[in-house]
């Protein structure tokens, strides 16, 4: 090799060092915001992490309630209270007087002929006192439309369509004859963000509830995430955890047993969902810096989602980019408000399986990011941008947008580097332990965040294997996801817009089966 040559990638490659520094201490830092954003959380909303043990001095304490639509769980709770171990204490309940905000479920489904009449049977068992179910047929050419039909008596019903968000035709609005808070409303293809719209056009209700419609719920998940909007008025959007399907038992529309994903892929993809959500998300959160809502699960207050345009079609990362623009418009029009993430796990869905789909998703994710972040540049270290313009952005932009091209070129150029001999193999081994260790750290301290808080995973042997994933996700499989999302990023350099549409995704559905003997199929998502 040339002295120019190697000069230059030795350049590259103290580059690449500086910015692999730069990026893990960014990540450590979101981690360290995440543990006691989640801790305060818990102690907030949690009554099940109360020290066991108290000193042996026990003064006098005073309990204090604070209740809000509480009938079902309320009395419960006193009496489970009074059986304390406790010399001296009192109960005092504050009853604040208010109402649950009514709020609408809209379902986007398009192909979902296996799962919808399910998703929406547990969507209306959910513990919410006054919400509507409104499911948007985008133009399915399997059985959606006349299955939901048959299964909930449902009959066209001559409602007015105020289209205050552009859409491709709707074709009929129907109503449940059993169920008064079911209705479906039927439309031409036009992708999901398209549906999406079209939905938000018809909902009732002041907050918008988007999920997918192979989602399982917990059945406290819309208390959960409305609580952000009660607590406080300025409240926009609020978005929570997303947890891995694969492996658990669901059992009439809910989760009945938690399980690890049996195989190696979905096993990798919850390590990186515990990353992502427990402090990728919650370590903005606090600052108001929150860009990413999942379009798997998010509440939205509708009026502001009405003033932007709605989701915008001619991308596919919709429910980035709806987050994204809500910030800056609010930022740009100095309104208060709040985006917020719950730490709650109240979602849960079926990832990928097998490596074309798993492609296709990433390929997806990283163009919409793309599609998301480009547009709305302006945001970046504007005057009054905030946290959000001044850190998450340019987070978002350099780490996530860019570190995928980085870390390949850095890994080229180190073998490169070591091939012509121009480091020596124990700098090259030290690089790569470096590199692999970090992710290694990062994982293992995501999966210890989970074990101290909600605990979903609390037995010895699934702590082992979620400590092994951690370990091997970081030999090859991080390396192949990176080079994925290059691969995207070049797609939408070179091929300009895409219109919203409903990514492809094989799903094995071995969860909607005991015995593990579901057959796969392959449906349309929007990815989580």
């Amino acid at each position: 090799m040339s002295a120019f040559w190697a000069q230059l990638f030795l350049m590259l490659e103290w580059a690449f060092f500086a910015y692999f520094l730069c990026i893990n201490a960014a990540y450590l830092a979101l981690h360290y915001v995440s543990v006691f954003s989640i801790l305060d959380y818990m102690r907030d909303h949690r009554t099940d992490y109360l020290p066991r043990d108290l000193p042996a001095y026990q003064p006098p304490i005073s309990i204090l309630i604070a209740a809000f639509n509480e009938e079902r769980s309320i009395n419960s709770t006193i009496h489970s209270l009074l059986q304390l171990d406790y010399p001296e204490f009192e109960v005092l309940i504050v009853n604040d007087g208010s109402t649950d905000a009514p709020l609408s479920i809209l379902i986007a489904a398009f192909n979902e002929e296996r799962s919808i009449n399910s998703t929406i049977h547990s969507l209306l068992q959910l513990d919410y006192p006054e919400f509507e179910v409104l499911i948007v047929n985008d133009g399915s050419t399997d059985a959606t439309l006349s299955s939901v039909i048959g299964e909930f008596s449902m009959v066209e019903f001559p409602e007015a369509y105020r289209q205050r968000i552009g859409t491709e035709k709707v074709r009929g609005i129907y109503a449940s004859t059993r169920y008064p808070n079911v209705r479906m409303v039927d439309k031409v293809n036009g992708g999901k963000a398209d549906a999406l719209n079209a939905g938000i056009n018809c909902v009732r209700y002041p907050l918008v509830c988007s999920i997918d419609a192979d989602c399982i719920l917990h059945p406290a998940s819309l208390g959960r995430v409305v609580r952000p909007f009660l607590e406080d008025s300025n409240t926009v959007a609020s978005g929570g955890v997303v947890r891995v399907l694969n492996g658990c038992t669901v059992k009439d529309g809910f989760l009945e047993k938690v399980e690890l994903p049996r195989q190696v892929l979905p096993m990798f993809q919850n390590v990186e969902y515990l990353r992502a959500f427990l402090f990728g998300r919650m370590g903005w959160s606090p600052s108001n810096a929150l860009l990413v809502i999942s379009g798997a699960f998010g509440v939205f207050r509708k009026e502001r989602v009405v003033a932007i345009g709605g989701y915008r079609t001619d991308t596919v990362g919709e429910d980035m980019d709806l987050v994204v623009r809500l910030h800056r418009r609010a930022r740009e029009g100095r309104r208060p408000y709040r985006i917020t993430f719950v730490p709650d796990p109240i979602c849960w869905t079926e990832v990928p399986s097998d490596l074309k789909s798993l492609m296709g998703q990433r390929m997806r994710w990283q163009r919409g990011l793309a599609e998301s972040l480009i547009p709305n540049v302006g945001l970046l270290f504007s005057r009054r941008g905030g946290a959000v313009g001044w850190l998450a952005f340019p987070f978002m932009l350099l780490f996530e947008l860019l570190g995928p091209i980085v870390e390949i070129v850095g890994y080229i150029a180190m073998i490169i580097l070591w091939w012509f001999h121009v480091i020596p193999l124990q700098v090259f081994l030290v690089f790569l332990f470096l590199a692999v260790g970090m992710g290694i750290m990062l994982s293992t301290n995501a999966i210890f965040l989970e074990e101290l808080s909600f605990q979903m995973y609390p037995r010895v042997g699934q702590q082992l294997r979620l400590f092994l994933a951690a370990v091997f996700e970081n030999i090859g499989y991080r390396q192949l996801i990176a080079f994925w999302r290059v691969i995207g990023m070049f797609k939408w350099l070179f091929s300009g817009n895409a219109r919203s549409h409903w990514g492809e995704i094989a799903r094995d559905g071995s969860w909607q089966h005991p015995n593990g003997a579901g057959a796969g199929d392959t449906r349309k998502g929007g990815g989580s």
